[in-house]
């Protein structure tokens, strides 16, 4: 599908349905000719899906979203597209979600692409990328760029249909069990860090571990972690992680505006009559926009209780800290991108979508952000 056919999809909303049903119920032949006509009409015919996740059960925003996601499209659908969602572990590991798609297996999946870098090196940036673009700018490259061409581009030869399903903001930057105050702190840190975030802190001695959400904390308790990033606030909160790590650090360099994906397998995708394909796509979008409005209002509450009810110690990473590791992103993304063709492509046109959107940033979000700024500092 088309990027421009995408956006389209998600300006006409719901209302694709109803143009649908209205071209069908005409019932005078001449009104217009059978070869125009034939498009229009929608079967009965009722499809059931499953789909799986990487998220443990019930998990705000991110498995909740997914069954939101499924509830939004049986009911703009009529009911004639229905999706169950399983939680990560229920129907198939939370790190076979992709396979299981691909393979037709299930077919509709919820995660994160850098969860895919083994299968393909491109994936993660369509993610989050360590010093990269924001939400908005992420949002910007697949609907106003090319980052869904490339991001579909990349995922058909595996079958897999991506849509951007949500979005995180930026995340802090993880849990420490002791504190940061050089870049030497990370030699030998044991972290869980996916995508290239877990590059970059490997480059800085670190050893990165890629674990699935429900696995954090026993092992950040038992020490089998050093250190863990996982989301922001609201999540880091239900998961208890200040209860086994002392020190609260941002900003999520690594991942700062990191996009959740909703997938489906292809071959059941393109088998849907168009409509529903397009309730699909139009869900997906709304779900991307929902997220991330939800992240931003609840991130904010869950911070202040955190510090005023748990006494989390919330810091800064030192600057020079900042500084050493934005010299290892540059270098992990040079390196990845070199050792694989798509890789590549895909990394020069979002560095240059970066360098366009960061300038006019640089005169608009950023000079509003300076101003505010200064009423609210760690």
């Amino acid at each position: 599908m088309k990027r421009r056919d995408f956006v389209k999809a998600a300006g006409i909303g719901a209302t694709a349905v109803a143009a649908t049903v209205a071209l069908s119920s005409c019932e005078t032949k001449e009104e217009a000719p059978k070869e125009s006509a034939a498009p229009a009409v929608i079967t009965n015919k009722k499809y059931e899906w499953r789909m799986t996740t990487t998220w443990p059960p019930k998990l705000p925003l991110l498995q909740t979203g997914a069954e939101r996601f499924a509830k939004n499209v049986e009911e703009m659908s009529g009911g004639r597209l229905v999706i169950k969602v399983y939680a990560g572990g229920e129907l198939a590991p939370p790190l076979e979600t992709f396979q299981s798609v691909s393979q037709g297996t299930v077919e509709a999946g919820s995660g994160a692409a850098y969860y895919w870098a083994g299968k393909m090196p491109a994936a993660q940036w369509f993610a989050a990328v360590p010093f990269g673009l924001n939400a908005q700018g992420i949002n910007s490259w697949f609907y106003g760029g090319n980052g869904l061409k490339l991001w579909e581009e990349t995922y058909a030869p595996f079958n897999v249909v991506p849509r951007p399903g949500g979005n995180t903001g930026v995340q802090m930057g993880g849990w420490f069990r002791k504190e940061i105050k050089t870049i030497n702190d990370f030699k030998g840190l044991k972290m869980r860090m996916p995508g290239l975030g877990g590059k970059v802190i490997a480059k800085a001695g670190a050893t990165p571990v890629l674990l699935a959400g429900g696995e954090i904390f026993t092992s950040l308790e038992r020490g089998v972690l050093d250190a863990t990033e996982w989301v922001g606030p609201m999540h880091d909160l239900r998961m208890g992680f200040y209860k086994a790590a002392k020190y609260y650090y941002a900003p999520g360099w690594h991942e700062p505006g990191t996009c959740l994906e909703l997938m489906f397998n292809k071959t059941a995708y393109d088998g849907l009559p168009k409509d529903l394909q397009k309730i699909l796509d139009v869900a997906a979008a709304e779900s991307n926009v929902w997220m991330l409005g939800e992240f931003d209002a609840q991130n904010g509450g869950a911070l202040q209780t955190l510090i005023s009810e748990h006494k989390v110690n919330v810091k800064r990473f030192p600057a020079r800290v900042l500084d050493k590791l934005r010299v290892l992103a540059e270098e992990t993304l040079e390196e990845v991108a070199s050792g694989n063709a798509q890789a590549r492509k895909v990394h020069e046109d979002f560095k240059k979508f970066k360098d366009q959107v960061g300038i006019w940033g640089s005169i608009s979000e950023q000079s509003y952000f300076d101003v505010i700024a200064k009423k609210y500092k760690i």
